[in-house]
């Protein structure tokens, strides 16, 4: 069996994967799960109205600016150097260069902490100029507050870049759980006394939280920090290389989650922005359990593939990652189209949220979510050219995406309100994704084969079918119980449903996802 440089045979890679890819996929959830538990007390608590509106935005502020400017710079330059450091130099030059890295990010994040700081009105205005004179009041003071997460978010991601270089995912994978907890602890004792201005200092101090959590593990792999400010050392000047165009190709979702934003300030009194981030949180949570679990495996051990010049391997692992993710993708698409309305009662509703903001969410996410394929595939690709080190392609396909949710929110808000916004956002991430795909083809890399377009074909009809089951389901318990035990049967219900006649179709369908799972089932009881 054809084996990679130096490390064990086609079959021993993918179990290992699908082991780490398991393991991250459950703690992720868990994070998910707190999150969704953080955001159905903010609603319960504020509703939609001006404090509500003022913190959605005020939160995402700083991280539209981590995003667009550190996240591409950390993710995609960072940890192909990283890793080729440890390839080709040893850990000591690599965890030299990681603190030189470190100290930049560090004095820039801080630099952009205190500029956000100055300049939060403008900002605030920039991105919800619908908003009226008190909601942009309360926005710039919470912005204010917010702001520094900048700063503690690239310390994070920057451990997070050398956890998993070092083979180590679980701790990175674990450290929203940390932060949702803190928020959540506040909402059950401090919120009452503090209010929204507390919410603001506890999500500071949540996302610091997510840096130092991530230390003892560092320790434990060896890690050290050197510190070293110079800007054009060798590490620092291949990231520099790479991080212009990586930068720009990761611009995508955060600009379009600003520009939604910005046309949602204007619906519903400006309800219609934090309706959208609303939505949007729900359905990045539901598709990043399992997209971000597999990004986050893959994308170091690309860049090691990529750095041993095994191009077939490479070409495997991208192919079996994008097949497994459709595998999974295209049923939590139809049925979180099936569910919109449960889950949005059951994750938001109740209190302040009431039912008219239950179904304008509702609506928003069942339209975004046909996005949900092509936001798994863009994550994926986007991170097989960086592992490559080639950013010409992701670059053009975000600005690509870019004009289309512009061009989308311009045509569809004034007919379809929110659910305008959530179908533009749909289409630009389906765009995205073809974008991309189009290049590596035309450099050999045939990921679509006649095999893997007829298994999604098969995966497609399965969806359909399974999301025919799952509202059967649905209309079968509307109304048997009342309460929040009602909501959860009502999710529940069509939920396991869904899951059971998808698995069921998959088999009869000859689907190798179910096989290798059943496979992996099989080796457990045997005690193999």
């Amino acid at each position: 069996m054809r084996t990679e440089g130096g490390g064990g045979s086609v079959e021993g890679r993918e179990n290992n994967a699908v082991k780490a890819v398991s393991v991250v996929m459950v703690i992720t959830l868990l994070g998910k799960v707190l999150g969704l538990l953080r955001d159905r007390l903010l609603t319960v608590s504020y509703g939609l109205g001006m404090e509500s509106n003022a913190f959605l935005l005020a939160s995402r502020i700083p991280r539209v600016f981590f995003d667009v400017i550190f996240a591409s710079a950390i993710a995609a330059c960072f940890i192909p150097v990283f890793t080729r450091y440890l390839g080709r130099e040893g850990r000591r030059e690599a965890f030299n260069f990681s603190g030189n890295f470190l100290t930049v990010i560090a004095l820039i994040t801080l630099a952009l902490s205190g500029a956000g700081m100055l300049l939060a009105r403008p900002l605030v205005l920039l991105m919800a100029d619908g908003f009226d004179a008190e909601t942009v009041a309360l926005c710039t003071d919470l912005t204010r507050i917010m702001f520094p997460t900048v700063f503690f978010t690239g310390l994070a991601f920057s451990f997070v870049g050398i956890l998993q270089s070092l083979d180590e995912f679980n701790v990175p994978a674990l450290i929203s759980t940390v932060s949702n907890g803190v928020i959540i602890l506040y909402f059950l004792t401090l919120n009452e006394r503090f209010g929204v201005y507390g919410l603001a200092v506890t999500f500071l101090i949540a996302w610091a939280m997510q840096a130092l959590v991530q230390l003892p593990a560092l320790r434990k792999k060896g890690w050290y920090y050197l510190p070293d400010p110079r800007p054009n050392t060798p590490g620092m000047r291949q990231v520099q290389v790479l991080v212009l165009p990586a930068m720009v190709s990761t611009w995508a979702q955060p600009i379009n989650l600003v520009i939604n934003a910005r046309f949602g300030s204007h619906l519903m009194g400006g309800d219609g922005a934090s309706v959208i981030d609303l939505a949007n949180n729900l359905y990045l949570i539901v598709a990043g359990v399992f997209v971000l679990s597999i990004t986050n495996v893959i994308f170091p051990r690309l860049s090691r593939l990529d750095v041993s010049a095994d191009r077939t391997a490479f070409r495997e692992t991208l192919s079996s990652t994008l097949h497994g993710c459709l595998f999974f993708v295209a049923p939590m698409t139809a049925g979180l189209m099936v569910v919109s309305r449960p889950l949005i009662d059951l994750v938001y509703g109740g209190g302040a949220f009431d039912s008219q903001s239950v179904d304008v969410t509702a609506r928003a996410l069942f339209f975004v979510s046909l996005g949900m394929a092509g936001y798994g595939v863009q994550n994926i690709l986007a991170r097989a050219y960086f592992a490559r080190r080639e950013g010409t392609a992701p670059l053009v396909a975000s600005c690509v995406s870019v004009l289309v949710n512009i061009i989308g929110c311009m045509l569809l808000t004034d007919r379809l309100g929110v659910a305008g916004l959530a179908v533009a956002s749909a289409v630009s991430s389906t765009v995205n994704a073809l974008v991309l795909l189009i290049p590596l083809h035309q450099k050999g890399l045939k990921l679509f084969t006649g095999g893997f377009c007829l298994d999604v074909l098969k995966m497609a009809l399965a969806s359909v079918v399974m999301a025919l089951a799952a509202w059967a389901a649905l209309e079968a318990v509307d109304g048997v119980l009342d309460g929040m035990a009602g909501k959860l049967l009502s999710v529940a219900a069509p939920t396991v449903t869904g899951v059971a006649v998808y698995f069921l179709l998959a088999a009869l369908l000859r689907l190798p996802e179910l096989k290798l799972m059943l496979d992996k089932v099989k080796e457990r009881r045997s005690g193999r």
